[in-house]
């Protein structure tokens, strides 16, 4: 098979039958967290984010992400002190990280029994069937960081079992995914599609190191919208290896404006506290460079 043949099978998504079965998982963890007692005085927001929610999910990465969002209360930052608003007073109620994750645990179990697994730092696990596909369900809270100018941005906290924290932002990185997939004419997420094929198939026939499918998102999302919109798959995806190999050289910049983002544009992509680095990104291409046959 000719590579912009193999290329472009795989610009599609999960299949229908996949995504029947993406659906028919999210619509039951919503009965299951809808039908739990004791969420009855607790406004919740569950919601689809990651891969499956920005339409960049393959067969082989078509787990699900649920997320349940206690919006009773907000967690916040600010930039400096004194610049979050006065007003308003501290949370009384019942639902902080602890309570939230045991009766979302105790809801889980219940519609899934014996299917759960809660020994994650973060997520609870549901394991598939034939009807469905693998699940994780974040509890997590609202969040606001507040901006030195007194603007704010929203997004989300997750808490882990030893209570430390995490910050989120989905609703921009399934705003800004849409955006830039506008802008290329449908090319960024077939792009995607194509990257964490190539990162699949290199995992299961020559036992490459996984790579995050969320890392490859935001590799692919740095390159530029021309680099995404040349003429042919096979042309597009060697300016993509090329465009991260060549930006991800040396060390991280240290100015601001000069650092990649995650999708969401709200975090800088490589950090300290990151499961990837930049060599990282640079192994990776290498290897879909040299798997693709580009090469030779």
């Amino acid at each position: 098979m000719k590579l912009e043949d193999r290329l472009a099978g795989w610009t599609g998504p999960s299949s229908i039958s996949e995504q029947e079965k993406q659906e028919r998982t999210e619509r039951m963890i919503r009965e299951a967290v809808r039908g739990h007692a004791l969420f009855s005085d607790c406004n919740l927001k569950i919601y689809a984010k990651g891969s499956y929610a920005n339409n960049t999910n393959v067969r082989a990465d078509s787990d699900v992400d649920i997320a349940v969002q206690c919006t009773d209360l907000y967690y916040w930052d600010e930039a400096i002190a004194g610049v979050r608003p006065s007003g308003g007073g501290s949370y009384s109620g019942i639902w902080t990280p602890a309570e939230l994750r045991s009766e979302l645990g105790v809801a889980l179990n219940k519609k899934f029994p014996g299917q759960v697994d809660s020994a994650g730092s973060t997520a609870f696990r549901i394991d598939s069937n034939t009807a469905r596909v693998d699940a994780d369900v974040v509890p997590c809270f609202d969040y606001r960081y507040y901006f030195s100018s007194g603007g704010y941005r929203d997004g989300v906290k997750v808490f882990k079992k030893n209570g430390t924290g995490i910050v989120n932002y989905p609703d921009q990185q399934l705003a800004n995914g849409r955006r830039k997939n506008v802008e290329t004419k449908n090319c960024y997420k077939h792009a995607v599609r194509i990257m964490k094929r190539v990162e699949n198939a290199m995992f299961t026939e020559g036992g490459r190191r996984e790579v995050p499918s969320f890392f490859v998102e935001c590799l692919v999302y740095n390159c530029p919208n021309s680099v995404l919109l040349r003429p042919t798959w096979t042309e597009t995806i060697s300016g993509v290896i090329t465009h991260i190999w060549q930006a991800l050289r040396g060390d991280e910049p240290t100015g601001a404006s000069d650092r990649w983002l995650e999708v969401n544009e709200c975090k800088h992509l490589f950090r300290s506290d990151q499961a990837w680095s930049r060599a990282d990104g640079r192994d990776f291409v290498k290897a879909a460079w040299n798997y693709l046959g580009y090469a030779s």
